[in-house]
């Protein structure tokens, strides 16, 4: 009832004002804008291959409707197909030349006709091909490249928000000389873009031996400039006298850092939590340059596997963007809430 009055309300006291009109159409448009595309995606995904080929394209899973006719192995596509005289009826293809199709009636199948492609129309039925999704785990090794994100994406985030905590605490609750220009030094790195280093970068995984190794993407990551930055300015709100009384009570750095600091940073490792998983688990360039060996390949190098040079399987190469969006989408709605509070809580001092 809350959502329904909350929807309801207007600005005018009798009926709609013109900026609740604009303001609904506002909303509609954004709306419309941002999730089209998904839902497209969605319904796509649910297509057969043909029908993902077929043009003009249609929004609901459409497939031509197949029957199986008397003395054909193969079950026959089915069209409607218009006489001389007008009548319709439903008949099947055997094949085709050119033009001309070879058509046979499939309550009558014994005499064969030649018909003109263009006095006919196929016979579409609507047919959600599930086995999109259930084939991919029979015919390609998807559940080891579920495994390989799902294991790199968690292992990465937790190492993230465990070194970019413990450097934002040094940062911001500690005083040591140099302390200000070892943090310019870090905020600086944001200007280097990523595709700079990433030759320095396989050198020194190829020196250590982590090629082809999940380790050799989860390691070059887990420290972040960002994530120090946020870190820090959110530090910097929790009172230093709490640390002050903790330490005449004879509590270790580490305590301190263990069971003050990060509790009460919750909101901005939350806020980090989100971004990690989003970078972690879209992440394709380090991957592509450490991973060669296809048994070691994430979601999003098994995605590019499956554009060949001459055939795509578009069908399955659909599926599987579904299937990668749905981690993604599940740790923003159970998240989401802490985004606005970290963000916000880390630009106050």
């Amino acid at each position: 009832m809350a959502i329904i009055r909350f929807l309801t309300r207007t600005r005018g006291r009798n009926r709609p004002d013109w900026t609740d009109w604009m303001s609904y159409a506002y909303l509609c448009v954004g709306l419309f804008t941002m999730f089209a595309p998904i839902v497209w995606l969605l319904m796509s995904s649910l297509k057969t291959e043909s029908a993902i080929a077929r043009f003009p394209p249609t929004f609901l899973p459409y497939s031509q409707k197949s029957v199986q006719v008397p003395g054909y192995e193969q079950p026959l596509p089915l069209f409607t197909v218009r006489d001389d005289q007008g009548g319709v009826r439903d008949m099947a293809q055997v094949r085709r030349v050119g033009i001309l199709a070879t058509m046979v009636d499939p309550a009558a199948p014994g005499q064969e006709i030649q018909v003109n492609i263009n006095q006919r129309k196929p016979v579409n039925e609507l047919q959600f091909a599930t086995a999109n999704y259930t084939e991919l785990f029979a015919k390609f090794r998807f559940g080891r490249y579920l495994w390989n994100s799902v294991f790199i994406t968690v292992v990465a985030t937790l190492l993230t928000l465990l070194i970019n905590s413990m450097a934002a605490f040094a940062l911001s609750k500690t005083s040591f000389r140099g302390q200000r220009a070892v943090y310019l030094l870090i905020i600086a790195t944001l200007m280097i873009p990523p595709t700079i280093i990433l030759v320095p970068v396989f050198l020194v995984i190829n020196s250590v031996g982590l090629l082809n190794s999940l380790w050799g993407v989860i390691l070059p990551a887990i420290a972040t400039p960002t994530g120090v930055f946020l870190l820090r300015q959110y530090m910097l709100t929790i009172p230093d006298e709490l640390l002050e009384a903790a330490r005449m009570d004879h509590a270790s750095e580490w305590r301190i850092y263990w069971r003050i600091v990060l509790p009460l940073s919750a909101p901005a490792l939350a806020v980090l939590a989100i971004f990690s998983v989003m970078w972690r688990w879209n992440d394709f360039l380090l991957p592509l340059i450490v991973l060669s060996k296809s048994e070691y390949f994430t979601l999003q190098l098994a995605l590019n596997s499956f554009q060949g040079e001459l055939n795509t399987q578009w069908h399955y190469l659909l599926a599987m963007t579904v299937i990668t969006l749905v981690p993604i989408t599940l740790v923003f709605a159970f998240l989401q809430k802490y985004i606005t509070t970290g963000v916000a809580s880390a630009g106050v001092k």
